[in-house]
């Protein structure tokens, strides 16, 4: 079985849980995720199956979308809900202290390119260890920032709000994120809080957008279960082509298909938009199956297959 499968996240399990579940659902060894999920946060998770696992390197720096509830009034130690309160940044909070106008400011600092540094309660590895391991112990290293990029990021009325008052005295503020891989929200939660003159901290986070696959697109693990229990699994994945809508095509003929499908290089046809060397190419056949990814030779204006699917 190979594909793509989008899975709505749900709150509470690691991505690596949703890869086992999948794993035992379809009763597949070879499957793997791309675009890590934190416990606390829901939505789209890309699933490989298969042999669609070797295209994970295409879709590791995808872009994600978001929505999110930023809570003003406290930080916490990991930057989410799942973290404790850091009780010195605590502060009851006003919703009316900050006009629409000072919201919007704050967020539109937060846009574009920045370094950011991985929180200490993260996946990220260092020397070999996971960040949030090393966080549980109390060690905290010194982290590299990475350069991470902000494209949108707008807060969002709800009953004709921005800023909604809770029980304990903090604000909510719904926002749209969409940023590049590795951006961590719960790191533009807490600048926020910095902004605006407060602790803040991510309250919710939903994934509605890895590249090109949607919500829409997602199905549930339990209605997974239900359909690989009924042998049916194997309509809910996608086509391995469907991961690189992005990429330049050439469809062969059933020569060229069997030549590419030994790792022969092949002699493309001149093309309107012309390729670059070292591009990659997807080669379909003549039903548009992908059957390989090629590279572009340049100087000799050669195809090499560089990886090659199997029936």
């Amino acid at each position: 079985m190979n594909g793509i499968l989008i899975i709505d996240k749900p709150a509470g399990l690691t991505s690596h849980d949703a890869v086992m579940r999948v794993r035992r659902a379809l009763r597949v060894r070879r499957v793997g995720h791309t675009g890590t999920l934190d416990p606390l946060a829901t939505g789209v998770l890309v699933i490989l199956v298969g042999q669609a696992t070797r295209l994970a390197q295409f879709l590791a720096g995808a872009v994600k979308e978001y929505e999110a509830i930023i809570r003003l009034g406290f930080a916490t130690e990991t930057g989410d809900l799942a973290g404790a309160e850091i009780a010195a940044t605590r502060r009851r909070v006003d919703c009316a202290t900050w006009s629409d106008a000072e919201i919007a400011a704050a967020l539109a600092s937060l846009r574009g390119p920045s370094d950011q540094t991985p929180p200490m309660y993260s996946a990220k590895k260092v020397r070999g260890r996971k960040l949030y391991e090393l966080a549980r112990r109390g060690i905290e290293v010194e982290r590299a920032p990475a350069r991470v990029m902000v494209y949108e990021l707008e807060a969002r009325r709800r009953e004709g709000a921005l800023l909604h008052p809770g029980p304990d005295g903090t604000c909510d503020l719904a926002v749209r994120v969409v940023c590049s891989a590795g951006t961590y929200v719960r790191a533009l939660a807490e600048r926020l809080g910095e902004r605006l003159g407060t602790g803040a901290h991510l309250a919710s986070l939903r994934r509605t957008r890895a590249g090109d696959f949607h919500l829409a697109d997602a199905v549930s693990l339990a209605r997974l279960e239900t359909m690989a229990a009924a042998g049916q699994a194997a309509t809910l994945l996608l086509p391995l082509g469907a991961a690189l809508s992005a990429m330049p095509f050439l469809h062969l003929n059933a020569d060229e298909a069997r030549q590419a499908q030994h790792g022969a290089a092949l002699h493309p046809p001149p093309v309107s938009v012309e390729w670059k060397d070292g591009d990659h190419v997807k080669l379909c056949d003549g039903d548009g199956r992908l059957i390989a990814v090629g590279v572009y030779d340049c100087e000799r204006r050669l195809l090499r297959p560089r990886i090659v699917f199997g029936p």
